[in-house]
Order: C-alpha cells, then structure tokens, then sequence
C-alpha cells in the first residue's frame, strides 16, 4: 500500500471511529484522545490529519448529513403513503443514522465552535436536515394550520424528537415497536395533546 493509501485509510479510521464517538456522546463529551485511542494512534498522529476536534466534526457532520438528506430525499421522491407514514418514515431514516437528538447534538456543540464552524454547521443543517423536512411539508402530505409555514413546521419537528431517543422513557410504553413509538410522538407534534 502506498504511502497516500496509508494516510488516506487512517484519515477515513480516524472520521469513522469520530462519528461513532460524536454521535453517541455529543461534541463537549468526546476529545481527541477518545478518537485517537478507539483508532490505535496516538493523538499526535491524529493532529497529522487533523488540526482540530472541531475539523473532525464539522466533517462527520456534513457527511452524516448528506446521508441522511440522500436518504430522506429518496422518501420523499417514492412518494408512497399518506403523510403519517411518510413522516413516519423520514423519522425513522434520522433514527438510523443518529442515535441521538440532531438538533440538540449540532446546536450544542454552537457554544464550542468558532464563528466559521458555526456558520458552516448552520448552512449544513438547513440544507441537509430542514431542507427535506420543508420538502414534506410543503407538499400538502398534511394540511398546516393557518400561520403555520412549511419552514416553521420543520423546524418545529426538528426540535420535538429528543422524545425518540429516551432510553428509560418511552412514549407509548415499552412494548411498542419503533415505529409504532415514532407515530405515537408524530401524533403529538402533528395533532397536539388536546381535542379541541
């Protein structure tokens, strides 16, 4: 293997293992040497590939976004169920791919990152997270209530799942599937908690 193989299969190890960390615990709660160490390389080794921890975010974040903007897209371009089921399907694509609250993980990490990073996570989660939601919501799949726009509709969404990823608290119970946990949340955010 030559040696830009070897720089770029460490440079791949090195994002891989940074994801997993990130994910999982949140920007604040992973450091360098948390990613150094479940890669095998010391932390100097990782600086080799990276300045900094917030790089390293930023780039695990534009690549999980991507893939989760892909894979809603593709819900969406289907185009198969009423809109329960199609929000019920691109909560499930963000379910899979982040094992924690998006909005909380990204929007937390704001307090810790230089101006640039924050202006380019900003950018990255409009574009990848709000973008396809707006998509759905624009696309009279359900009716919004009068004042309610598509990008106010999203965004509200965005910050109503952390119920998703309680461990110890369910919505529903514990017996429910994970679908059947994400419709009981979608029906909340959708129709509210009172009759009338």
């Amino acid at each position: 293997m030559s040696r830009e193989a070897q720089l770029a299969a460490t440079r791949q190890k090195i994002l891989n293992a940074a994801r997993d960390q990130f994910l999982v615990k949140g920007y604040a709660d992973t450091s360098t040497r948390d990613i150094a160490n479940a890669v095998g390389i010391t932390q100097p080794a990782l600086y080799h590939h990276f300045s900094d921890k917030e790089l390293i975010f930023v780039e695990v974040i534009e690549t999980v976004g991507g893939e989760l903007a892909a894979n809603m897209n593709a819900i969406l371009d289907a185009d198969e169920g009423d809109g329960l089921n199609v929000l019920t399907d691109l909560s499930a694509a963000m379910v899979a791919i982040h094992p924690r609250d998006a909005f909380s993980l990204i929007h937390g990490s704001f307090q810790y990152l230089r101006p640039e990073n924050q202006g380019k996570l900003g950018r990255l989660f409009a574009t990848d997270y709000l973008q396809p939601l707006v998509r759905f919501f624009k696309s009279g799949k359900v009716k919004l209530r009068d004042g309610v726009d598509p990008m106010t509709a999203a965004n509200f969404y965005l910050t109503s799942l952390a119920p998703l990823f309680a461990k110890f608290h369910q919505l529903g119970g514990p017996e429910l599937t994970q679908r059947e946990h994400i419709q009981v949340l979608l029906k909340l955010i959708l129709f509210g908690v009172a009759s009338e």
